[in-house]
């Protein structure tokens, strides 16, 4: 059996799309639709059920799936262990990411990366919502959450700081908080469902407070900007605010209480033996990129305060 085939099977069975796979790996879609049909004549089996819509995998398809992939895997090892793919490795590489992170730190660095591995094609889906990493096929998912499915592995990129914030106008109008409690009395605006807000207080004790949202966006660059404009004071994650803050068009609203974030920035893959070499390059890079002490925190201590 022809790898590339066996390739092309495992990509339509993660897609559910005839034309998709075809167009990831380089064919056309009748061309796909013959090397299909001349492994299911090899095999004696018909994969899949086709429709204008999709393809799903029959009851035999669903049997040797498990194999194909193995095989696929195998042969990707194999050229691996030569050094030539881990230097270049080819084929599309389908990322799941925050929205807001993706636009800020993602794809500014992307010429960078794709400069470095020109045959590698990148399918990058930015969006806040959770995906599913196997029912949309993704390589690697950027996520502040960690997967308790021990099918994946989850690598360390970043920590996430949090600092309350506000513009000076809405200061100098509004005044300055002292205490969380005081937040009841403030215009408060909220990242999508993020309106219980953690502090430590000046003897380290933990204070929640549940933030009744005077503006709720589903976006951190959004609220950000509904910050700088002095409609409020918003918890930002300093990835979001970093250059506000160094800039002064956003200030700490609340100084002696650290805002506490138990999030992290994970990178999500499947777990296997051996990881695709595509995904060990991305990885590897997203890691790299951010390092022990993300860009984006450095300069910003004298707001940060202790954690």
């Amino acid at each position: 059996m022809n790898i590339d085939d066996l390739h092309l099977f495992v990509r339509i069975a993660q897609l559910r799309s005839i034309s998709s796979a075809a167009r990831d790996l380089g064919f056309t879609p009748a061309g796909a639709s013959a090397r299909l049909a001349a492994l299911e004549r090899k095999l004696g089996a018909r994969l899949l059920h086709r429709t204008t819509r999709q393809a799903t995998l029959t009851e035999d398809g669903l049997a040797f799936l498990p194999h194909a992939e193995q095989v696929v895997l195998a042969a990707e090892y194999a050229r691996a262990a030569l050094g030539r793919e881990q230097a270049a490795p080819r084929g599309t590489l389908r990322v799941a990411a925050p929205a807001s992170f993706a636009r800020l730190h993602i794809v500014p660095g992307l010429p960078d990366f794709c400069g470095h591995y020109p045959d590698l094609a990148l399918d990058l889906r930015i969006s806040d919502s959770i995906v599913d990493l196997v029912e949309g096929a993704f390589d690697v998912a950027v996520r502040y959450a960690e997967l308790s499915d021990s099918s994946f592995v989850a690598r360390r990129l970043a920590p996430d700081q949090r600092v309350l914030v506000a513009s000076p106008a809405y200061i100098e109008r509004r005044g300055r908080p002292n205490t969380p409690d005081d937040l009841a009395d403030h215009a408060c605006l909220v990242v999508g469902t993020l309106d219980l807000w953690t502090f430590r207080g000046k003897g380290g004790e933990l204070i929640e407070r549940r933030i009744t949202p005077h503006l709720r966006i589903n976006d951190g660059t959004a609220v950000r900007d509904a910050a700088c404009a002095g409609l409020g004071i918003a918890l930002m994650a300093t990835w979001c605010a970093a250059d506000e803050l160094r800039s002064g068009a956003l200030v700490p609203a609340l100084p002696e209480y650290t805002p506490v974030s138990t999030q992290t920035l994970w990178a999500l893959y499947p777990s296997s033996r051996e990881l695709a070499p595509k995904v060990r390059v991305f990885v590897d890079w997203l890691a790299d990129r951010f390092g022990q002490q993300p860009y984006w925190d450095r300069g910003l201590d004298r707001f940060l305060g202790s954690s």
